[in-house]
């Protein structure tokens, strides 16, 4: 794979068009359009309509952000998608994920020891979404047992969500 991102950045403020959607964007990333959404601004539907779902499983779920971020930073290694680690790896920290549950977190398959059983649960659950697609029965029933329906569709969702962000990234080339 060549080092060049696969499609034109969008400049912010450079098609009077997309004002609107950018605006949105600056409104729910604290002012930044990062290179992410510059190539999602190509389609303004898309930047529009991702921006709304990725605003909804970031901020507006009642998925404990330590959890959140493990899922992300989980999905992004297996799919190798450097610039989703690298992006959320602060957020991470932030949340309270430790330095050595993000290091675990790299780990194929993670190293799992450090975690707490809802973690491994999780972690569980997003190696099978990403890597089989497939969730065993056993599986979902503990995520059933541990969650409301609420948390299952939400926990689902965030993962699902950000295996499309990690392959949206890895198919565009965009690294950093």
């Amino acid at each position: 794979m060549s080092g060049t991102i696969r499609v034109p950045l969008i400049e912010p403020g450079s098609h009077p068009e997309l004002a609107e959607v950018e605006a949105t964007i600056r409104a729910e990333r604290g002012g930044e359009i990062a290179v992410l959404y510059q190539a999602l601004l190509n389609s303004a539907p898309i930047a529009s309509g991702w921006e709304r779902m990725l605003s909804a499983v970031r901020n507006r779920t009642q998925i404990p952000a330590d959890l959140r971020e493990l899922i992300i930073l989980r999905v992004a290694v297996l799919n190798r998608a450097t610039f989703e680690f690298a992006a959320h790896e602060p957020h991470a920290r932030k949340a309270g994920v430790s330095v050595d549950k993000i290091a675990a977190v790299r780990t194929v398959p993670a190293k799992t020891a450090d975690f707490t059983d809802v973690e491994r649960l999780v972690l569980e659950l997003t190696d099978h979404m990403t890597r089989e697609i497939e969730v065993p029965d056993a599986v979902m029933q503990r995520v059933c047992a541990r969650f409301d329906p609420r948390g299952v569709v939400e926990i689902v969702a965030t993962v699902a969500a950000y295996n499309m962000v990690s392959r949206f990234l890895v198919a565009l080339n965009i690294t950093h």
